[in-house]
Formats: structure tokens, C-alpha cells, sequence
């Protein structure tokens, strides 16, 4: 593992010295790739060079307590060294961690898809409120959004929403949000006072560039038409809307968000090839689970992954079966809890396989 690491090291160090030279600056493709690289070696060579450190002020302290010393003197070299190593194997375990196979989409923007599932205008509304969620934890994170599509309800909440989120490891956090949220409140439509059980589903893409998923143009059907506002009136006399139609996968995009078909059919473009990628992606996970049990938050996108019970200020992953009795927080885009707990769990099942 260390002759690994410093390998890593010395690429980072290289990369450094690659990144001030001016042919380089000049050539926009590699400083990008020579920086992207050199941004994913920063964690792990920081923690590499301050277990160098650690290391050589334990073989220090351990030299020290050779010498004659009095009493006290020998007890406080013993207790840095019992720290030191405390120290070193935190770590190492840092290091090993660091060290697993990255997912190569974890830096990747995102596209998050949220539509209301079962409970009609309350699934619509619980819709609405998981994008004020992403929206404020996307803030939180220094992150930005822009609305793709959104097909909302007169009650205030959305049939449908797709939006993408642009900013630094987008995809390794969200990632885990794939699947069916569930809501149990009472509706204010309710005069009863009767709790409800009402689904989403959040599905969350990864951004696909070009050179990824190659899509033809002769595979794509375009169809164009006016734009609809809620209850299907039309809102818009130009043919505007734009839907794309990939033939060979059968994926369709719908688009109408812009006045302008031009804008609307370059969204629709952002949003296929995600899909398409996506789509593939899917196939390789459902091959390999074939033969292992895939990790923590990868799984069926059907498969429900988390209740809000609203009159327990409640939420539940069940994955993981953590809960917490935080909601008013976590709707108000607070998910470190549950974010830092499933990549800590999905760590520690990839650590678990490679040592079987």
C-alpha cells in the first residue's frame, strides 16, 4: 500500500510541476485533465504526507525512550507514542479507504428526476418538497441548479420535475437518493385528521459527455409541439416543446420549459444522452449483481428507500436502518447525517469485499 501511495505522490508532485508550464496553460484540453487528475490525488496524497509525518515523529519518540530518562520524562514519551499510533491507524484506515476504486462518475454533475408516485395531489406536493430539499442541500454545498422541466400541479407541487445540479463531486453524494421516498403526513386537505401514506420517486443521472455515449443523430426522432401548462391547456401558440425519441434504446425526453424550441431541444439533448448512459450503466450494475450483491445505494430504483413521517418529526433510511428525529431539519436540505452514513456504509461493504 505505501509504495502505491507514494507512486501517487510522485504523479501528484509531477502533475504540480506539469501545471506551471505555460505549453501546458496554453492547451485548455490538458490543463483540464491535468487538473481534474491532480484534484483527485489531493485527498489522498494529504493524508499519505501527514502519515510520513506521524510515522517519523513515532520512530523519534521511540528512539527517545533508548536514552536514560527520569520517571516522568519516560512516562510522557510513552504516552505520545500510545497517541502516535492512535494516530497511525487512523490513518491507515483513512488511507485504504481512500485507496478503494473510485466510481468514475463521482464527479460528475447530475441530473435529479422527481415525479409524484402514488397519492395523487399529495404525491405531487411531497414532489415539491423533495426538490426544495435537494435545492437547499445543492446550496449548502456551493452547488447550482438549473430547472430542465418541470410539469407542475394547481395544489402547488410537481407531476414531474427534472432539474440539474453543477458543481464538485455532485454525483458521489446524490447518487445514494436514487429510489421511492415516502411520506406519511395528515394532507390539509384532510379534515379528519387522518395520517396519509403518499410516494415519490427520485432518480439521479449522471451527466453524460459525448465522447461517453455516442448517439447518432439518425437514431433520434424529433417531434415538436405547443407548450401545455397545468390541466393541458395550451400556453404557448409556436411549436416550442420539443420530444426526443432515442429509436435504438426507446428512450423519450420531453421538454417545454423554454419559449425558444432551440433551448428546449438542446435541454432535451442534455437529458437523452444522461438517460441513454444511464440506461447502460443499469445493464452493467443488473450483470454484476448477477454474481455479487451490489453496494449500498445502487440498487432498484423501485425499491423504497426512505419514510418522512411528518407527526414523529421522523425520518428513516432503510438501507441502513438508521433513523433520526430531525425532519423539519432534513427537509430543509440538512442530509449530511444520512449522506455521510450511506458512503460510510457502502465503504465499509467494498472494504469487506475485497478482503473475502
Amino acid at each position: 500500500m505505501l509504495d502505491r501511495l507514494q507512486t501517487l505522490e510522485d504523479r501528484y508532485n509531477k502533475l504540480n510541476e506539469m501545471l506551471s508550464d505555460p505549453e501546458i496553460i496554453s492547451d485548455t484540453k490538458k490543463l483540464r485533465e491535468y487538473s481534474k487528475e491532480q484534484s483527485g490525488l489531493e485527498d489522498v496524497v494529504q493524508v499519505y504526507r501527514e502519515y510520513k509525518d506521524i510515522s517519523s515523529q513515532l520512530k523519534d519518540a521511540k528512539a527517545m525512550l533508548e536514552d536514560k530518562l527520569d520517571a516522568d520524562m519516560h512516562d510522557m514519551v510513552k504516552a505520545e507514542i500510545d497517541e502516535l499510533n492512535d494516530t497511525k491507524k487512523e490513518l491507515e484506515e483513512k488511507m485504504r479507504i481512500l485507496l478503494l476504486p473510485k466510481d468514475p462518475n463521482d464527479d460528475k454533475n447530475v441530473f435529479m428526476e422527481i415525479r409524484g408516485a402514488a397519492g395523487g395531489d399529495e404525491a405531487a406536493l411531497f414532489a415539491g418538497d423533495l426538490y426544495r430539499m435537494y435545492s437547499r442541500y445543492a446550496e449548502s454545498q456551493g452547488w447550482k441548479i438549473e430547472i430542465m422541466e418541470a410539469s407542475s400541479t394547481g395544489v402547488g407541487g410537481y407531476k414531474e420535475i427534472i432539474f440539474m445540479i453543477d458543481g464538485k463531486d455532485v454525483y458521489s453524494k446524490l447518487k445514494y437518493e436514487n429510489g421511492a421516498h415516502r411520506v406519511q403526513r395528515v394532507p390539509e386537505t384532510e379534515s379528519g385528521g387522518r395520517i396519509h401514506t403518499s410516494t415519490a420517486t427520485v432518480a439521479v443521472l449522471p451527466e453524460a459527455e459525448e465522447v461517453e455515449v455516442e448517439i447518432h443523430d439518425k437514431d433520434i426522432r424529433v417531434d415538436t409541439f405547443a407548450s401545455s401548462g397545468p390541466g393541458g391547456q395550451s400556453v404557448n401558440t409556436t411549436m416550442s416543446a420539443v420530444r426526443l425519441t432515442h429509436e435504438p434504446t426507446g428512450t423519450v425526453v420531453s421538454i417545454q420549459d423554454e419559449k425558444s424550441q432551440i433551448k428546449n431541444k438542446e435541454k432535451a439533448m442534455k437529458v437523452l444522452r444522461a438517460r441513454v448512459y444511464d440506461k447502460f450503466n443499469q445493464e452493467a450494475q443488473a450483470e454484476y449483481d448477477e454474481n455479487r450483491k451490489s453496494a449500498v445505494g445502487t440498487g432498484d430504483r423501485s425499491e423504497r428507500i426512505r419514510t418522512y413521517n411528518f407527526p414523529q418529526n421522523r425520518v428513516t433510511d432503510h438501507r441502513i436502518g438508521l433513523t433520526i428525529q430531525k425532519l423539519d431539519q432534513i427537509v430543509q436540505g440538512k442530509l449530511d447525517e444520512f449522506i455521510d452514513a450511506l458512503i460510510m456504509e457502502e465503504q465499509a461493504k467494498r472494504l469487506e469485499q475485497i478482503g473475502e
